[in-house]
């Protein structure tokens, strides 16, 4: 029978986040309410989940020896990666040496850059995806675009939430779209993947938790992205019956690669669909961004999920009601933000709304999200949008 300790003190399960942002910072609550201790590191004083951990630590997560001293210090059971760009290589050597990495140092290595990811699913496992290349030049774009055909889509290797994305639609279009993803990417790689366009109906995420009983499936998330970024999302997306099917077998395919025997956690597989074809698109090794309207829709959202099967805790049937997520955007540059308009949007039954407490805004930031459920899909979209139109940043 498994022992869980108590925070703070000697016999305590600890949790070490590298990434402390708002999917990070639910994490925390849910690792805190099965009483374990939560460390939380990031690149930036009070970010979300240092708000409410048992202790922080700040300092550039791409810096392996920062992570491993912050490590033999804390002594954590779990080293959790909440966030693409960190020292990986210091991530395998601390699992050899017997720490545990979430879902695993390897999954954590090849999904931190896409060049990894996409040469793992498309030439190892040989599962569906959009014809790319890759680029480190802006001559090898060029050649790249000229390969794949316009339009394409240009994506640092290393990097998250639309950071230095772009379509280029026409030859004139590369030498912009190539800068912008040396200057704007999260990682600095140098390199580029660039990616033909599908003809598809619509995206999913299917969030896949892998845990000591095997593989579950949440209902497919429906989302809409900007830039590659997270506006909105839903749940459930309907699908045809075969569509799920592929969708559950690439996903099937790719975690149980990932994770080898060991490894534990919730994926993120983001994948394109189209009548009854379906083709891989991205994953991440944690709880997803569109996955935050789990936090309404399923009785065990998926950072529940995660940490369940990182503690190996039993994981039954997940059921799903319509529920929908919005996000809630500044707009403005400030380091003082503050929200008006909330009394107004919780007016709605049956709405939530959840501040992330980020300290500071660069101009254009994901600050809050808003939640809601419906009799249907449809109805639950339209209550968090009406929820989300209704909060506004300001400089506080």
């Amino acid at each position: 029978m498994r022992k869980f300790g108590t925070p703070l003190k000697p016999g305590s399960t600890k949790i070490l986040l590298l990434g402390s942002g708002e999917l990070g910072r639910e994490v925390a609550i849910e690792a805190m309410r099965l009483g374990i201790e939560v460390i939380a590191c990031d690149i930036y004083e009070n970010a979300p989940a240092m708000q409410i951990a048992h202790r922080s630590y700040v300092f550039p997560m791409l810096e392996g020896e920062k992570i491993r001293e912050v490590v033999e210090k804390e002594k954590p059971d779990f080293i959790v990666p909440e966030i693409e760009a960190i020292a990986t290589a210091t991530l395998v050597e601390l699992e050899k040496e017997g720490w545990r990495v979430i879902p695993t140092a390897r999954a954590t290595r090849l999904t931190m850059d896409r060049e990894g990811i996409r040469r793992l699913v498309a030439e190892e496992l040989k599962l569906p995806t959009s014809p790319y290349r890759f680029a480190g030049t802006l001559a090898e774009l060029e050649e790249s675009a000229r390969a794949v055909k316009f339009p394409c889509v240009i994506k640092p290797t290393m990097s998250s939430s639309g950071h230095g994305q772009s379509v280029a639609r026409k030859p004139s279009d590369l030498k912009k779209a190539w800068e912008y993803s040396q200057k704007s990417g999260r990682g600095k790689t140098g390199r580029v993947i660039v990616e033909g366009f599908i003809n598809f109906d619509y995206e999913i995420t299917l969030l896949t938790v892998r845990h000591e009983s095997g593989i579950s499936f949440c209902a497919p998330v429906g989302h809409i992205q900007i830039d590659g970024d997270y506006r909105e999302s839903w749940q459930p997306h309907a699908m045809t019956r075969s569509a799920l099917k592929k969708s559950r077998d690439i996903a099937r395919k790719v975690v149980n690669e990932l994770c080898g025997k060991k490894g534990r956690g919730i994926f993120g597989v983001e994948l394109f669909v189209k009548g009854n074809k379906v083709w891989f698109s991205e994953l991440s090794p944690r709880p997803h961004d569109t996955g935050m309207v789990t936090m309404v829709s399923q009785t065990m959202s998926e950072m529940e999920l995660h940490v369940r099967a990182i503690l190996d805790l039993p994981i039954p049937e997940i059921p799903c009601r319509p529920g929908a997520s919005v996000a809630i955007l500044a707009n403005i540059k400030t380091d003082n933000p503050a929200y008006i308009g909330i009394e107004s949007a919780l007016k709605a039954p049956d709405t939530w709304v959840r501040i992330f407490g980020k300290p500071m805004s660069p101009g254009h930031r994901r600050m809050g999200v808003a939640l809601a459920i419906g009799r249907t899909v449809a109805e639950a979209r339209k209550k968090a949008t009406a929820v989300a139109r209704k909060v506004r940043v300001i400089d506080g």
